[in-house]
């Protein structure tokens, strides 16, 4: 779960991304966040994921209070959390089994762990097939499953998506959403970052629409209501 609570962000080149914010996404739930380019749709992943702190306000993570969170635990607060990014970051001398594997082998998996739940999840985004290819020896689609594979692998509480579809053509876009509303029915928290319409309006989802470091909309129809703005 999170939980946003009067949170407020400035930079230190006084740049006031956040005005006020308060949002909770429940557990179980998918969730699109949009909003123009500098809105405050990143502030809000960093937030969530500890990058940075916000400047006033609360922001809880899967029950842990980012504001007393000691940097020395924060790893505690990364295993709830799943990121899938827009430019893939694979390892390119690594298969996509060994790129899987790495997410679970530098949170501490032993080798009997890591045998038994890669294969499954490489099954899962439909990756079986693939999983001795290197990533320059597969699509843009197929190296986004590997990404959205690696975010699931440690079981996380919550997968964040980054324009998970920025770099696709609209047929891959709509198969990686696709993928993406699987995963949450399977029971894993989502939060999609995005700019694409067209792509949002194909699912009936909670939409949370930001702009100039406040919330706009939240709702059913929320991207509609952001495009009106």
């Amino acid at each position: 779960m999170i939980v946003m609570r009067d949170v407020f962000k400035a930079y230190e080149n006084g740049t006031k991304a956040l005005k006020g914010i308060n949002m909770e996404i429940n557990d179980g739930e998918f969730a699109f966040l949009v909003g123009p380019s500098g809105s405050g749709k990143s502030t809000i992943i960093k937030l969530i994921t500890g990058e940075v702190a916000c400047t006033d306000g609360t922001v809880i993570v899967n029950g842990f209070d980012m504001n007393k969170i000691k940097l020395s635990k924060m790893h505690k607060v990364r295993r709830t959390l799943g990121v899938i990014f827009q430019d893939f970051r694979l390892i390119e001398d690594k298969t996509v089994y060994e790129n899987v594997a790495f997410a679970m082998r530098v949170v501490g998996a032993s080798k009997k762990e890591i045998n038994k739940r890669v294969p499954y999840v490489l099954d899962l985004v439909g990756l079986d097939t693939r999983s001795n290819r290197r990533p320059n020896e597969i699509s843009g689609g197929e190296q986004q499953r590997v990404a959205i594979a690696r975010a699931l692998v440690n079981n996380p509480r919550m997968i964040i998506a980054d324009e998970p579809t920025g770099n696709l053509d609209p047929a891959r876009s709509l198969e990686i959403m696709m993928m993406l509303e699987k995963i949450n029915e399977l029971g894993t928290t989502m939060l999609v970052v995005t700019h694409e319409r067209e792509l949002v309006n194909q699912f009936s989802k909670r939409v949370i629409a930001i702009d100039g470091g406040r919330i706009i909309s939240d709702g059913m129809d929320g991207y509609y209501n952001y495009e009106e703005q």
